[in-house]
């Protein structure tokens, strides 16, 4: 039965049964290698700035990568960078270097569960409130004057932990929205979670894969990035595949709360998003008091889609 399901999987996450090379569920162009519903990296190499590390919280290692600022570099503030929901620390691969070479020591860590972050199977470790302790562990580790950017799923994490007393100097929310995930992509979660259910994540990874082989989206996609993507799959919990899957379809609205902790915000969003609607995201922005900028070119992810455009985003607001 995993094998129906995997298939209709495919086709409502946007596989080539669904959707063309140069179309969006909006209209808009897609960029080159845009997949239906994570964020894929240009290229895995690494920058010269930057290092595979682990760092240390109460409940265990997180893995990352981390951007060390270069000798004569300008001296600023530290960054801690969060990943989606089916996301890791590559996510943010294409920005670490600009960021550490502009001054900043960037972070970049897969969420318990994600990736290289191995964790047990152990539901309570995988909500969105023990996610944001982990968040705000790590934040406290890079000191006082800390920025924390959280991208989707990352966003929801990154602002319950500032709910819950996180204080970085700047908050940035990145194709996150206020409450629980609408539209197609909430269509795909429930699916995906079924396959996983019934022949884990190693069935799930195999089915996304051959997906994307027919994916005319995915032509200009590096063999390397596309055996890193199945990796990544591979390697996931499952258990946090579940858990947060139903946390990101049934979270509250928190924007008030996140606005009474008077963190000076930064909402950003790519023009074409097809998770939270860019109309969304902007009227969120709006509740937080808070300025809203929209990235051309771009889907879901702008770190992987336009990187040069985002960090400018990043500097400008806060260098502001």
């Amino acid at each position: 039965m995993w094998r129906g399901l995997a298939f209709e999987f495919a086709h409502r996450s946007g596989g080539p049964a669904s959707a063309t090379a140069t179309g969006s569920p909006n209209g808009q162009s897609l960029p080159a290698g845009y997949p239906a519903a994570m964020s894929v990296p240009p290229s895995m190499s690494l920058d010269a700035e930057v290092s595979r590390a682990t760092v240390t919280t109460a409940v265990g290692d997180l893995a990352a990568l981390i951007g060390t600022p270069p000798s004569g570099a300008p001296d600023a503030a530290p960054v801690l960078l969060v990943p989606g929901y089916t996301g890791s620390k590559e996510d943010f691969l294409p920005v670490l270097g600009p960021l550490a070479r502009a001054g900043h020591r960037a972070v970049a860590i897969d969420l318990r569960g994600q990736y290289q972050s191995q964790g047990p199977d152990d539901p309570a470790l995988y909500t969105i409130e023990a996610h944001a302790k982990d968040v705000a562990e790590v934040l406290a580790s890079l000191g006082a004057d800390a920025h924390l950017v959280g991208h989707s799923f990352g966003g929801l994490v990154t602002r319950r932990a500032v709910i819950n007393g996180a204080r970085p100097v700047t908050h940035v929310l990145v194709g996150s929205g206020p409450a629980a995930l609408p539209g197609r992509r909430a269509t795909t979660i429930p699916l995906m979670l079924q396959v996983v259910a019934e022949g884990g994540v190693e069935q799930m990874a195999d089915a996304v894969t051959e997906m994307e082989r027919g994916d005319p989206r995915m032509a200009e996609v590096p063999e390397e990035v596309r055996r890193f993507l199945h990796e990544r799959r591979l390697l996931g919990s499952g258990v946090a595949l579940q858990v947060m899957g139903e946390e990101i379809l049934s979270v509250p609205d928190e924007v008030q709360a996140l606005a009474a902790a008077k963190v000076r915000t930064l909402v950003v969003y790519g023009e074409a998003d097809d998770a939270w609607p860019p109309e969304l995201q902007t009227e969120m922005a709006a509740r937080l008091a808070a300025q809203a900028v929209g990235i051309a070119g771009s889907v879901h992810s702008p770190a992987c889609e336009q990187p040069t455009a985002f960090v400018q985003v990043l500097l400008e607001f806060w260098r502001g």
